[in-house]
């Protein structure tokens, strides 16, 4: 019971900020003495502080207590073909440390060697010991094995597919005892935009990421729907058009070779404009040019037959567009909800991702929060209420 009065107190500072111990057993319907311990508890633990005292109201001012942002910290990671990107947070989910380079890696062990060394960099900059981290999470293409240690379904990150790569990875990164989770980078996109971006409050959403490559995060009561063996939402796979017969088990799948960045590009040069990359092709037709406007609505109806079968399957409430590609819904957003009224009955809402190239980070710091809190209040000498009985 101590250990379970201790949590309550904890999940009162942390879900609703600075309090008094008045105002503590008031929301939790504990009495004041037994707050009182389980602050003083907690105090001890380096789990709760206090912050100064209260005036409001006649007699003595009351004590503000506060959970101690910095009894533990989190790391987020978001491994991407052409960038890595890492952030440290305090327990508040308050960023103390940034960093952002280019992926220049041309091997899987390369790859897993630089964010090992950087996220390493990172949380020495944030003036922390490595374990002070207590969660990380990371981001990644594909579908995350972790029985056979394999990452399936990644195609644009070379090796990244090897036998046992994801047990080489998790090795490198919870070295000082930190809890370590590797998951697929278009569902943290979804859980990023639902903790601060376009879905707040959103029960049923879809995030769908078109970039280098192509994939989609689903969210159901608001939280992340893996499916049966954890590939829910690799519309990579979709099929678009006649399968070609030389395609092998490990080629992009042929959605991802349909709408992914380099057809968008391929259609422009087919049609005579000249564009280097998919930004070219949406920066000429934001500026008008009737090609680029061309390959644009081209674009458009394709992600409407991606989104026109989930709506089919998951009936979402809302669409959030992600990625170097999926950032344009100001150009596309129109045309597929023009393309998606003539094929579904209901056509959900479709929005621009609030995040940008952040969302994926900002889901791998909203998860590692959750666990983090709880690993701390163990590790910091509190026992579990399950294991007090």
């Amino acid at each position: 019971m101590r250990a379970l009065n201790q949590r309550l107190v904890l999940e009162r500072l942390r879900g609703r900020g600075e309090a008094t111990r008045p105002q503590i057993a008031a929301a939790t319907g504990l009495s004041k003495p037994t707050v009182g311990q389980a602050l003083l508890d907690l105090e001890q633990h380096g789990l709760v502080r206090t912050t100064g005292r209260s005036m409001a109201g006649p007699g003595r001012a009351a004590v503000v207590y506060r959970a101690a942002p910095d009894a533990g910290h989190v790391v987020g990671v978001d491994i991407g073909r052409r960038a890595i990107r890492i952030a440290v947070a305090d327990l508040e989910g308050s960023i103390v440390a940034r960093l952002d380079e280019p992926n220049r890696c041309r091997s899987a062990s390369a790859l897993v060697r630089t964010v090992g060394e950087s996220v390493e960099r990172a949380v020495v900059s944030a003036g922390l010991a490595p374990d002070d981290v207590v969660s990380t999470v990371v981001g990644t293409p594909g579908v995350p094995d972790p029985a056979t240690g394999t990452v399936h379904r990644a195609p644009n990150l070379p090796g990244w597919e090897r036998r046992g790569l994801l047990h080489e990875l998790v090795a490198a990164l919870a070295g000082a005892g930190s809890d370590v989770v590797v998951e697929n980078d278009a569902n943290l996109c979804a859980v990023g935009e639902h903790a601060l971006g376009a879905a707040l409050g959103v029960d049923v959403l879809v995030c769908l990421t078109v970039g280098t490559g192509i994939g989609m995060g689903l969210l159901v009561d608001g939280r992340v729907f893996r499916g049966a063996h954890g590939a829910a939402g690799e519309i990579a796979d979709l099929p678009f058009g006649p399968l070609p017969t030389a395609a092998g088990a490990r080629r992009p799948g042929p959605m991802e070779t349909a709408a992914a960045g380099q057809a968008v590009v391929s259609a422009a040069r087919a049609l005579g404009v000249a564009a280097r990359s998919a930004k070219d092709v949406f920066r000429l037709a934001r500026g008008g040019d009737p090609l680029a406007l061309r390959v644009v609505a081209e674009e458009a109806e394709k992600l409407a037959y991606v989104v026109a079968a989930v709506t089919a399957v998951l009936d979402p409430r809302l669409i959030v567009l992600g990625g170097g590609i999926g950032g344009n819904a100001d150009l596309l957003a129109a045309p597929m909800r023009e393309a998606l009224a003539a094929t579904v009955p209901v056509v959900p809402e479709i929005v621009a991702g609030q995040l940008g190239e952040d969302a994926v980070l900002a889901g791998a710091i909203a998860t590692a929060l959750g666990t983090a809190r709880e690993l701390v209040f163990d590790r910091r000498g509190l026992r579990r209420a399950a294991g007090d009985g």
